[in-house]
């Protein structure tokens, strides 16, 4: 089995000593930085995750500080979805597009106050992107990657661990996509609800990279009650749930509306965002769209290491982007990137999965399940 080397060329988090210590498997590069993936046990990851609650390192999820008097109009400026009334304590999922209408990151955008902004991003570097837009539009604000790390509490019992961590007041007082500057024994950070499950809880956004440990032992101290455990996002949940992962899910060819993200981008506004008049023209040729769908698998399946083709009644559909096994509904499931024609729900797929031909059929979103 091949494995990534560990070495200095790739960042490491403020975390990556305490995942090491608590037994992490395997890791990716994510935004240049190693991101734990597994600690061994999928399923009862998974269990923990759904019933329990988990801890994260999730510090590769880097962020995009803009400051400055243009800070707010930039970062509409790059958002597809509009941004105007976000007050500072909130957040907001905003995909992000290129020139040419396609999605390049959907990030969650924090404002901390009004001429200052974070990007919490998916993988890819929005930092050069954002600071050429900044540059060559005349915005003036600046545009910097902070010393802020991401640890994520996750699971249906995270609101208990973080009760215990910050006071129930605090913790009762915040909504999703909230945020509030916090400290924990004198640990600088921005909490917020938020995360990247469907099982609730926050992201300790860790400003002071130098006491990651510290920060890490005391949410592993806090929740030992409720059984914390460390975990990662994990690719069941995520399936089942419907989360779109940026660059797993997608091509480089899709834009935002394909992806499923049509209710968080706005184009019946009057605000100009990068990509939003080629947005609107892919819209105009109906043969050329697609949509990322949930498809129900037949049988086993592999291991999958890269997206798979995928045909309706013979013709080429498109590809299987994603698959897992799906403790929830007791067989293989998995994302598809489709032409609109195939993408119905009940279509049924033949998938070309390496050295296996596999049966699927093209399922509601997600699942079955409103969520």
């Amino acid at each position: 089995m091949s494995h990534i080397a560990i070495g200095p060329s790739v960042s490491k988090s403020p975390f990556y000593d305490a995942t090491v210590d608590a037994g992490a498997t395997e890791y990716t590069i994510y935004n240049h930085m190693y991101m734990p993936m597994s600690y061994g046990d999928p399923l009862g990851e998974y269990k923990t995750l759904t019933t329990g609650v988990s801890c994260w390192d999730v510090a590769a999820e880097r962020q995009v500080e803009i400051v400055g008097p243009d800070a707010a109009a930039l970062t509409q400026y790059v958002s597809a979805r509009n941004l105007g009334g976000l007050r500072p304590g909130r957040a907001r999922y905003a995909p992000m597009c290129d020139h040419d209408g396609c999605l390049i990151n959907d990030p969650i955008a924090l404002c901390l106050a009004e001429d200052r902004w974070w990007l919490s991003i998916a993988d890819s570097d929005m930092t050069l992107w954002v600071k050429a837009i900044a540059g060559a539009k005349g915005f003036d604000a600046e545009v910097f990657e902070p010393d802020v790390s991401p640890l994520a509490v996750q699971g249906p019992k995270a609101d208990d661990v973080c009760r215990t961590l910050f006071g129930t007041e605090l913790i009762d007082s915040i909504g999703f996509f909230q945020h509030r500057f916090a400290e924990l024994e004198g640990i600088p950070l921005v909490l917020c609800r938020s995360g990247w499950s469907r099982q609730g809880g926050f992201e300790l956004f860790l400003t002071d990279g130098d006491r990651g440990m510290e920060l890490w032992d005391l949410v592993m101290a806090a929740g030992e009650p409720q059984g914390i455990a460390p975990g990662t996002p994990h690719r069941m949940e995520r399936i089942e749930s419907g989360l779109l992962s940026y660059g797993s899910d997608v091509d480089p060819d899709t834009d935002p509306i394909e992806a499923g993200l049509g209710p968080f981008v706005n184009l019946d506004t009057e605000y100009e965002f990068v990509g939003r008049q080629a947005l609107i023209a892919r819209q105009t040729d109906p043969s050329n769209r697609r949509r990322l769908v949930n498809i129900d698998i037949d049988g086993p399946m592999p291991a999958p290491q890269h997206s798979w083709p995928a045909s309706a009644s013979g013709k080429p559909a498109g590809r299987v982007r994603a698959a897992t096994w799906s403790p929830k509904l007791g067989h293989n499931i998995g994302l598809a990137l489709l032409s609109t024609d195939a993408a119905t729900p009940g279509t049924p797929l033949t998938v070309d999965a390496d050295d296996s031909v596999l049966t699927a059929t093209v399922s509601p979103v997600p699942f079955g399940v409103s969520l």
